[in-house]
């Protein structure tokens, strides 16, 4: 079976930045921190998880519809436009870009929806027949988690691989109603205000009794604790709204075929591509 490792560009390409103990400078005085950060963390990633396939993909500059539902949708996000080049991640992302090009790994940025839309596409439309493996830490994959799609969250030797067990073990439900849960609780990382008195256990119970947010909706006179029936009967609209903007779909165009993505490792080590790219 093939395995299509799906990275988030930007996501990694943050945690690397801001992950790294201080700002590095090669000999011509540039900041190469994230680019070095990036392209280790990427190679480690492709050593541990041995794909088949590979796609990074980064958010570019695209109207976001969810706003047009939500004008408060992650409006809590730094604005890097007015972010010193030193604090800015983004100041590197050229070469981050160049770094794939030399490693011959497909990239792009996505254009008229998030990054989020376009690997939900391609773990719908490819995880019935292939293995994909998503690198993120943003919680919206772990609804696209099956038999065939797991999570890994890179953090070095402390790395974890989600896939149905180990996500049930942590959130107590099925990965398949995890947007439903989510909408429950809300999501301070993407401005999402979730039910007051509702929180992660809560949210488990109600959806473990009731299955799909619909349903909880629709039973919520049947909730037993009053507060939360209360919440759930008050939040209707937000919930609904909530479940819109946190649900993914296979709706987006996939900017690369399958077979486009074939990828073999060479052993290419991140100091040789940091020399073949002109950073060192």
């Amino acid at each position: 079976m093939n395995k299509l490792l799906i990275v988030d560009g930007h996501n990694l390409l943050f945690q690397m930045f801001f992950g790294m103990p201080a700002r590095i400078v090669n000999k011509d005085g540039k900041a190469i921190q994230g680019t070095l950060g990036f392209t280790g963390a990427l190679l480690k990633i492709i050593k541990m998880t041995k794909p088949t396939h590979v796609v990074v993909l980064f958010d570019g500059e695209s109207h976001n519809s969810r706003n047009e539902l939500d004008e408060s949708y992650k409006a809590n996000r730094v604005d890097y436009d007015s972010v010193p080049e030193e604090e800015n991640p983004f100041t590197q992302l050229n070469d981050v870009y160049k770094a794939l090009d030399f490693l011959g790994i497909k990239h792009c940025e996505t254009t008229v929806c998030e990054t989020d839309d376009v690997i939900a596409a391609y773990a719908l439309k490819c995880g019935i027949d292939n293995e994909i493996i998503i690198s993120s830490f943003d919680s919206d994959f772990f609804q696209l988690i099956t038999e065939n799609v797991k999570v890994l969250r890179y953090r070095g030797e402390g790395s974890l691989i989600y896939d149905i067990e180990a996500f049930k073990a942590k959130f107590g439900i099925m990965p398949e109603l995890y947007a439903d849960y989510k909408s429950l609780t809300g999501d301070t990382a993407d401005n999402i205000k979730g039910a007051d008195k509702i929180g992660p256990k809560t949210a488990a119970a109600l959806v473990n009794e009731f299955g799909a947010l619909e349903n909880i909706i629709l039973k919520a006179e049947k909730i037993t604790k009053p507060s939360v029936k209360k919440s759930v009967i008050e939040n209707t609209d937000r919930l609904r709204l909530n479940y819109k903007l946190i649900k993914l779909c296979d709706c987006a165009a996939l900017p690369f075929s399958l077979e486009e993505l074939e990828y073999t490792y060479n052993g290419t080590t991140t100091n040789e591509v940091l020399i073949g790219i002109g950073l060192k």
